[in-house]
């Protein structure tokens, strides 16, 4: 393969060289065109830009592979626990017995959040968003934790960061269902780990002790880990552009989350849940389903298949697929939702439609029926995404902030509004 590519332009032959990564994947620097011809690229929605050298995760939708530090999805989903991954992520290697207990540590320490921040969820209306309250809080909680400015030592202000906001924003987010239903907060028990203390707070209560199940346990666990980190999607790539102007993490992270909050980003999975609920209400059949979703002038829409990367299998989705029929054999997820979404899947994987539009099974599709099963309210689903996603916007904004060549976030435009003009009197104006 050629190491440069070669641009005519008005009778000349520009060279620009040619980028390989680990992978083999390919990507012609432009990164002088501007100062060498006066062009800027155009390219609506960023498909075909590479913003950034990355080490973090690799993504092969042609072929479904999901790798985090070059280890395969389907492994750390299986081995690892999300603390681990984290660490994994945000650090670069599998952490040591002795790191990753001196981490699960830092995360107990950290779960509570300031008494001052409970009077936000208690004058919030009940009806507020769940992501709305979570970013909200995610950019106070720097305003409380002024070690992050501690320039005499960024190494160990970074890492409390790192563990400050990875175990509060479970607190977060229990606290903010909690108060949407009138409940009393329940607080962090240090003796529990990072999901089943997540489980025991947001269902627990006075009234009703919450007798965590292991199995729904190990079912977040996963959920969290095949959320972590997907490259560089929108909200990320929203983080790193928020914190190449060098903003704070917790406020690169705040916007990370409203990016996700978007329905076409992490609404995705909420979209599918309400899908598999739509056809449980109306009790259409799956033949309707599979006909309505092929004809362009129905508006019902079949979401949960097909993703704009993966081309083959979504990886993820095998995992939680594995992960919900384990569940469902064994009687712990009774829901009527998982047969509908077996025999959409099965239709799916037979129909010469979907096969030739290769619209597989996405994540969405089976982490919604987990989530429902488990309890978690759809408004919730999104949240849930960001919990997860956290470790990965906080390795790439270190990652960012770790390379030289890191430059403040500013594309470029093609401007197509009016040429100069003279003023107009207000008197004047039609």
């Amino acid at each position: 393969m050629s190491d440069s590519a070669t641009l005519h332009y008005q009778g000349k032959d520009l060279v620009f060289p040619v980028i390989t990564g680990t992978e083999n994947e390919s990507a012609m620097d432009i990164s002088l065109l501007r100062k060498s011809t006066g062009l800027v690229t155009m390219d609506y929605g960023y498909q075909n830009t590479g913003s950034t050298r990355s080490k973090i995760t690799f993504v092969d939708g042609a072929n479904g592979i999901l790798r985090y530090r070059g280890y395969n999805i389907e492994d750390l989903a299986a081995n690892a626990m999300f603390p681990e991954t984290a660490w994994l992520l945000i650090y670069g290697e599998l952490p040591s017995a002795d790191q990753l207990q001196k981490f699960r540590q830092m995360l107990t320490e950290n779960a509570l959040i300031h008494e001052n921040l409970l009077n936000f969820f208690r004058e919030m209306p009940p009806s507020a968003h769940p992501m709305g309250i979570l970013s909200s809080i995610v950019n106070a909680l720097g305003l409380f934790t002024p070690r992050f400015y501690d320039d005499e030592n960024k190494a160990e202000a970074f890492n409390f960061t790192v563990a400050n906001l990875i175990s509060k924003v479970r607190t977060v987010a229990a606290f903010s269902y909690k108060a949407s239903i009138g409940e009393p907060f329940v607080y962090p028990d240090a003796e529990k780990s990072y999901c089943a203390n997540f489980l025991n707070m947001m269902f627990s209560s006075k009234a009703k002790p919450y007798n965590v199940d292991p199995l729904m346990v190990q079912a977040l666990n996963t959920l969290l880990i095949v959320h972590a980190d997907h490259e560089q999607n929108c909200s990320t790539s929203t983080v790193r552009m928020v914190g190449s102007s060098q903003a704070s993490l917790y406020a690169s992270v705040c916007a990370g989350i409203c990016a996700l909050w978007g329905p076409l980003h992490g609404g995705a999975n909420q979209a599918a849940l309400e899908t598999l609920m739509q056809v449980q209400q109306s009790g259409m059949s799956v033949k309707t389903v599979m006909e309505r979703a092929k004809d362009k002038n129905d508006p019902f829409k079949l979401s949960g298949f097909g993703h704009r990367v993966y081309k083959s299998y979504d990886p993820r989705a095998k995992v939680l697929k594995g992960l919900v029929h384990t569940f469902f054999n064994k009687g712990s997820l009774n829901d009527p939702l998982m047969e509908i979404a077996s025999e959409l899947e099965e239709a799916a994987l037979k129909d010469d439609y979907f096969i030739e539009r290769k619209l597989y099974p996405n994540v969405d599709f089976y982490s919604g029926i987990l989530y429902h099963a488990m309890g978690i309210p759809t408004n919730m689903l999104t949240v849930m995404f960001a919990i997860g996603r956290l470790p990965g916007w906080i390795a790439h904004w270190k990652e960012m902030h770790d390379d030289p060549e890191s430059k403040i976030n500013r594309p470029r435009q093609i401007y197509t509004g009016h040429t100069e003009r003279p003023w107009i009197k207000l008197a004047d104006r039609v």
